[in-house]
This record gives C-alpha cells, structure tokens and sequence, in this order.
C-alpha cells in the first residue's frame, strides 16, 4: 500500500497528454484579451484609417483613374486595403507582446509554464490571428455596406485573410524575439513590413509595371495575399489564387519553423 504522502502526490499530479490544451488555451486566451481590452486602438482605429485611405484616394484620383481589372478604381483598392490592415495589425499583436515581456522582464512568466515551443507558437499565433480576422471582418462588412459591391468568392477572402494573419503572425514572433527595445521593432514595421505592404499591388496593379519591377513583385508573398483578397472579393486578380495559397502557405511554414526553433533554444529570449 502506498504511504498518504505518496498517495497525496500521485493525486496532486499534473499529468499532459501531447497537447497542453489548458496552458495554450490560457496562452491563447491572454493575447486575445491584450488587445480587446483597449478595443479602440486595436480595432476602431484600423477602420478609422482604413476609411481615411478610401476617402483621400477616391477624392484625389479616383474619379479619373477609370476602372481597374474591370472594376472601378475604389472597388479595386478596397481589398487591398483590407488585407494590408489585416496583416499591418496581425504583426503588431504578436511582435508587440514578445517585446513587451522583454521590456517588462516578465518574459520568463510565459516560457516557465509547462508549454512545448509549438504551443508558446500558436500560443501567440493565436492573438495575431484573432485581431487581425476581427479587424478584417469590421472592415469587409464597412466595405460591402458602402461601397455596394458584392464578394464574388467569399471563400476565398476568408482563407487569404487567414493566411494574411497567420504569415504577419509568425513573422510578428519572429520580429519579437529578435528585438530586445521598442525602436528595434518599429525599425523592422518601418522598413520591412509597411514597404512590403505598400509596394505589392495595394494601390496599383502590377501589370502596370516595368516588366523587370512585376517580376519582382511575384517574389513578395504579401502581394499574393492582396492579390487573393481581390479575387475573393471582385473575382479578378493578377495571379492564380492557387499559386498565392502555395507561396504564402510555404512562406508561412518556414517562417513558422524558425520561430520554433528559435523558441526551442531560448534565442534571445532566455539569459
């Protein structure tokens, strides 16, 4: 017969499976509440501007634009900045929260808990995720309420709004754990992800390019996403949205297992 101390401790045990689903619920459950509880940042300010780019590129030059891939040129640019919004807040939750708790030392409070590297991961993913689908869904209902026009494939724009947040998601993470100050992630969101986002097809099509100019831009996987949210919503695009599954699919993945390994060996995360 074991002794009731013994007893007392085999009852007292946590024991896990393959998954730690409470502790990556809770993780999961944590960044969602960071950005709800200041919702008018998070979420009303993005549609704030996006409404503002509408309203400045509609006076400015859309009425002499004409019409884009067959639709009017305020049509064309809605989904473009739709996914741009999506990916711009989607990196913000993840980066922001990993350098937060390296600022605030408070790091260890998340890396202690019994969670495997892929559940800090979709841990984290999971709040990126979350605010930038949040963030996509107010904005595409503003869209179709005000500009009238229809979702030609719905599907469609809801997986590339996903695979738009998954992929600034990880790549968040990624920016978080190699950044130890605020200056350093607003250098990584000033010169790599806004430029990505600006120059990838979000004003303009990229058939207008040089040929040189449009070959490159098939090399940014951020112009796949606002390629496959415009055929999500007006049904015509640049590229096949098959191949902006794959690529965005593939980029998300590598992205994904470097911020696993990197959360695997304490890269810059542990002392």
């Amino acid at each position: 017969m074991p002794s009731d101390t013994a007893r007392d401790f085999q009852m007292g045990a946590r024991r896990f499976g393959r998954v730690n689903w409470l502790g990556l619920g809770a993780l999961a459950n944590r960044e969602v509440q960071r950005f709800l509880v200041v919702w008018t940042q998070t979420l009303a300010a993005p549609l704030v501007t996006a409404g503002l780019f509408l309203a400045v590129f509609s006076l400015a030059i859309g009425p002499a634009r004409g019409e884009v891939l067959g639709v009017p040129f305020i049509v064309f640019l809605a989904p473009g900045i739709l996914m741009m919004t999506v990916i711009q807040n989607s990196f913000a939750n993840t980066s922001s929260s990993i350098v937060i708790s390296k600022v605030q030392g408070n790091i260890v409070d998340t890396l202690m808990p019994p969670l495997s590297p892929m559940e800090l991961l979709l841990g984290y993913l999971a709040g990126g995720v979350a605010r930038g689908l949040m963030v996509g869904a107010v904005i595409a209902l503003s869209l179709w309420s005000l500009l009238g026009q229809p979702i030609e494939n719905p599907l469609w724009l809801i997986l590339f709004l996903s695979l738009g947040a998954a992929f600034l998601g990880v790549l968040g993470i990624a920016a978080g754990i190699i950044s130890n100050k605020f200056d350093q992630i607003a250098a990584i969101t000033n010169f790599i992800v806004v430029p990505l986002s600006f120059l990838s097809g979000t004003f303009y099509s990229i058939a207008t390019l040089p040929p040189t100019l449009e070959a490159l831009s098939r090399f940014n996987p951020v112009f796949y996403l606002i390629d496959g949210a415009r055929y999500g919503m007006i049904g015509a695009s640049d590229a096949s949205p098959v191949l902006g599954v794959v690529v965005v699919a593939g980029a998300t993945t590598t992205v994904g297992a470097l911020c696993w390994y990197w959360l695997r060996t304490g890269y810059r995360l542990k002392p």
